[in-house]
């Protein structure tokens, strides 16, 4: 057998105000003055002083403030390359994310794309990229998604939902500073936790599982339970588990992968636009016949926080729209794959899965 030989982030920094350490850790990956440092941050932290005033800034260094009301697509991947090549002569010294996934997704595919032809679509799939990203930091506001540590952008594409999964999309470096978690609206704060946990179960429960994802997928959960269970936990503490529970969760699929509530979730982004940390939600909630203790366990943490989904998605779709959401969903084979074996295709149809988005 022939193991595969991942990238992991070779340096991170954890702890509390950690993000006043950026500048000099960036300070030596300058190039030059010529070469700045590129910040894409997510626009909820445009008036926040809090947080901009501590962004250092020097020579020609830009800040692009990004809207986040949808998910990342191929397209804004493409603008943002086009932008960048056509305010400067030479390629910058690098790429700095701050915000949730969908500024680190977009933050790890225009390093990419600054340094390979063509357009973001045409690398959507597994290890299409050759040439090595330019250098790019990763400092996510909000805690679950781990999109800090994996090797995987998640993009809306044209044709299709799908990552770019490459060893070369991982950050160089990340900062994790539970302190920028602190303002998380508590809705979002639980849809993107949950992203975590259900990584968790998708992992522990499918047929790619070894050692190595189960250990770093047993101690995620075991911080979400903490996080969304507990009593008496404190903000702080809150903040700091969950933000180690991303990391882990991240890696935990970094050598496995993700499951049957991803693919849905995929589905259902590309054609209504669904947020991943909600739809994610949304699609677990109805999947007791494929995780039943896990699914369990969600609708407990559901009723502690007081959590309302959204239902009626689906309500008035065609059946155009659902063989649009199906043929994503179905596109994603690994996802299947892990989630019930290699005789998946024998154990899903498309009648099963339109089902289930017909519950949504």
């Amino acid at each position: 057998m022939k193991y595969r030989n991942f990238p992991m982030v070779p340096r991170v920094v954890f702890g509390r105000s950690s993000f006043n350490q950026l500048n000099e850790i960036i300070m030596p990956k300058r190039i030059s003055s010529e070469k700045p440092f590129i910040f894409l941050v997510d626009d909820v932290f445009e008036k926040n002083e809090w947080l901009t005033s501590r962004i250092p800034l020097m020579f020609n260094d830009k800040v692009i403030f990004i809207s986040t009301e949808e998910e990342p697509k191929t397209e804004q991947v493409d603008a943002l390359v086009s932008q960048i090549r056509s305010l400067y002569n030479e390629l910058p010294s690098g790429i700095i994310g701050i915000g949730g996934g969908s500024i680190l997704d977009l933050a790890k595919a225009v390093a990419i794309m600054l340094n390979n032809k063509g357009n973001a679509e045409d690398y959507q799939g597994w290890d299409l990229v050759h040439k090595e990203a330019i250098y790019h930091v990763g400092i996510p506001t909000i805690s679950g998604t781990g999109a800090e540590v994996s090797r995987t952008t998640v993009l809306t594409g044209p044709k299709r939902k799908l990552g770019i999964n490459s060893d070369h999309t991982p950050f160089d470096q990340v900062i994790l500073d539970p302190e920028l978690t602190k303002d998380v609206p508590k809705n979002q704060w639980f849809y993107t936790g949950m992203d975590c946990y259900i990584h968790c179960v998708e992992s522990l429960n499918g047929s790619y599982l070894n050692a190595f994802s189960q250990s770093y997928g047993e101690k995620a959960q075991e911080l979400c339970f903490e996080v969304f269970l507990s009593n008496g936990i404190s903000e702080e503490e809150s903040q700091d588990k969950l933000m180690m529970a991303s990391w882990h969760g991240g890696m935990s699929i970094a050598y496995s992968q993700v499951g049957i509530a991803h693919a849905l979730s995929y589905g259902l982004s590309y054609l209504l636009g669904t947020k991943h940390g909600i739809g994610n939600c949304i699609v677990f909630n109805h999947l007791d016949e494929y995780y039943p203790e896990g699914v369990k366990i969600f609708k407990e943490m559901k009723e502690k926080h007081n959590i309302e989904l959204p239902s009626g998605l689906c309500a008035n779709l065609s059946d155009q729209d659902f063989d649009i959401m199906m043929d994503v969903a179905l596109g994603l084979e690994p996802l299947w794959e892990n989630a019930l074996g290699d005789d998946w295709k024998n154990k899903i149809s498309r009648e099963k899965i339109r089902s289930l988005y017909e519950k949504m």
